[in-house]
């Protein structure tokens, strides 16, 4: 059996929501987590940036031997997951397909809503998908710019969040869906102001737990970790170690134990 960890990684502190539900599901195992706060948000970045950032990172994690790798950012999972896949010797994972497949069983309608940030609107990797996997889906998309830099600075119910939301979800409530995809791993921590913004017949989706269980799937009875194995979780980040600190006990819980600081 496999004691390695299992690598995550994100723009910052919205994996941790993917993280949480990993920790959750299978507690048994190790993971190291990187935060790429210093160079946050990737949404508005050309993608040619998004993808070198992604290849840097998956280097650093796979120094620290992970064996499997997941992708915990939509917009570089958008953007750079194909050259990921391509680059790495170990299994990779994103974000898009667990939530496209959340978000159909979870439709009524099959209007479905997907919020994100720049570069994953603008890369039209959900609509891909969703045509691949899912094409009786009707998708609205909605690009949020700002969302990630309020909660990178851990504000999430704001008023001015709120007055934010309102004018970037009003096209999504405008076209009736019934389901809205949080397409991206910052999102889920402002679900109480978006859910206020969009009502209580819109069903919010995370891909968080849908991706927790793709690790899950993958992981065969050879790759998971020995009975009796201790976990470790490690962080990283490559902004202020203190911040991230803070932010990770409040998103994630006690296992931000200690960050460790890194310099590109």
């Amino acid at each position: 059996m496999d004691a390695r960890p299992i690598g995550v990684f994100d723009s910052g502190v919205g994996g941790l929501t993917v993280m949480r539900s990993l920790i959750d599901l299978l507690p048994g195992e190790s993971f190291v987590y990187f935060g790429d706060t210093a160079r946050t948000p990737y949404g508005p970045k050309p993608a040619g940036d998004v993808v070198k950032f992604t290849i840097e990172i998956a280097e650093l994690l796979s120094a620290r031997d992970v064996k499997v790798m997941v992708d915990a950012c939509n917009t570089s999972t958008a953007v750079a997951l194909d050259t990921l896949v391509e680059r790495c010797e170990i299994p990779v994972i994103g974000v898009i397909e667990p939530g496209i497949r959340a978000a159909r069983r979870a439709t009524r309608s099959g209007r479905v809503g997907v919020v994100g940030t720049v570069g994953t609107i603008d890369s039209g990797a959900y609509e891909r998908i969703a045509a691949d996997i899912a094409p009786e889906l009707e998708l609205v998309s909605a690009a949020c710019p700002g969302f990630v830099e309020f909660v990178e600075a851990g504000d999430t119910d704001s008023h001015q969040v709120h007055v934010l939301a309102t004018r970037l979800l009003a096209p999504l409530i405008t076209a009736d869906v019934d389901t809205l995809v949080l397409g991206c791993t910052h999102y889920p921590l402002l679900a109480r102001t978006i859910g206020d913004v969009m009502g209580p017949h819109v069903v919010l989706v995370s891909s968080a737990d849908e991706t927790a269980f793709a690790v899950r799937d993958l992981l065969d009875a050879e790759q998971r970790a020995p009975v009796g194995h201790v976990p470790t979780h490690d962080f990283l980040t490559s902004g202020s170690t203190d911040r991230f600190a803070e932010l990770g006990a409040r998103f994630l819980g006690p296992e931000v134990a200690s960050v460790q600081g890194w310099q590109w």
